[in-house]
């Protein structure tokens, strides 16, 4: 392992599914899917650095990933040093690394943090060990570690299909990058459950499956076309309905769909979901939009004008559209 390329950093944005269709389900029991993916300026901060001991460790700070042990930065790790020896042979020199992760993206929200960490690490790994691996075999990797894994190697926004193996990078907004508000409730929602009450069919269905995934279409056709982040934010109505896990999470979680009426009449703008949720989202022009949105909620929350379902209180975040800081 090179000396100068340690300790690696990496940081890891989260993602916004501007439109999520469900288009059937395939053979191996996934769900095929047709959604545009963003990424956020809402990161993880990974570093990787040498360590001397018998396996691979990870120390994180500023929120509850879970048991280490299962944590998907050391199975990234892991599935990178298999790819390295596969590829240069079982002499490459692919050191134990010890991973300090810093979280600043809710966990099991919707917003793809433990995806976009363990892309993060596969990329990290390799530099430090001074490897490298080719587009094939990193998509191959990114698929194995987890169905958004993928997304997270295109930085840019993108079309995801498949079970999210099939990534088609998209063009960036043109113009200004718009202001997002993010409000992330303090209960987790599982993607397995959240497909499994929509399979069952009933409340949890959407409520037409056929219009989401032409709007879904549609957004790809105009960002292929030149689509400015203020012609986005004008397209936020559509887009807020265009989720078809909505209906299975607002089953799973009571209040959540009282949670985003309530939104939307006080901030006046459209609610979408993210993913599979809980995380609610409204567009803006700008970040200062956003912020005044997030500053105007923080006081209904506090004055319990506002509840939120889950144990305690939810995290407001204000950010934007597009990857982290170079």
């Amino acid at each position: 392992m090179s000396d100068r390329l340690a300790p690696v950093v990496r940081l890891a944005p989260a993602k916004l599914n501007l439109t999520l269709s469900v288009v059937g389900r395939r053979p191996d029991g996934f769900h095929a899917l047709h959604s545009v993916m963003a990424p956020l300026r809402l990161y993880d901060r990974l570093s990787l650095a040498p360590v001397a001991g018998p396996v691979d460790t990870l120390h994180v700070t500023g929120g509850d990933a879970g048991p280490a042990a299962d944590n998907l930065v050391l199975r990234a790790i892991a599935a990178a040093r298999r790819a390295a020896m596969a590829a240069h042979g079982r002499g490459a020199s692919t050191g134990l690394l010890a991973a300090r992760l810093e979280k600043h993206i809710p966990v099991a929200a919707g917003l793809g943090g433990g995806s976009s960490d363990a892309a993060a690490a596969l990329d990290a790994a390799l530099e430090a060990w001074s490897l490298d691996l080719g587009p094939e075999d990193r998509a191959r990797v990114a698929a194995e570690l987890g169905s958004d894994v993928p997304f997270f190697l295109a930085g840019s926004p993108a079309l995801v299909e498949g079970r999210g193996e099939q990534v088609t990078p998209l063009p960036n907004l043109t113009g200004a990058a718009p202001g997002i508000l993010l409000v992330t409730p303090s209960i987790a929602i599982r993607t397995a459950d959240a497909f499994a009450a929509f399979d069952a069919g009933g409340p949890a269905a959407p409520p037409d499956p056929r219009s989401t995934r032409i709007s879904s279409e549609h957004l790809v056709a105009e960002l292929r076309g030149g689509l400015s982040g203020s012609d986005l934010v004008a397209r936020a109505g559509v887009l807020a309905a265009t989720n078809d896990l909505a209906a299975a999470a607002f089953h799973l979680v009571p209040g959540l769909l009282q949670l985003r009426r309530r939104m939307s009449r006080i901030l006046g703008v459209s609610i979408g979901l993210s993913g599979s949720g809980p995380t609610l989202w409204a567009l803006y022009p700008s970040l200062d939009d956003a912020r005044n949105a997030g500053d105007a909620l923080e006081g209904a929350f506090r004055r319990g004008d506002l509840e939120a379902p889950g144990p305690g209180a939810p995290t407001v975040i204000a950010t934007q559209l597009g990857g982290p800081p170079a």
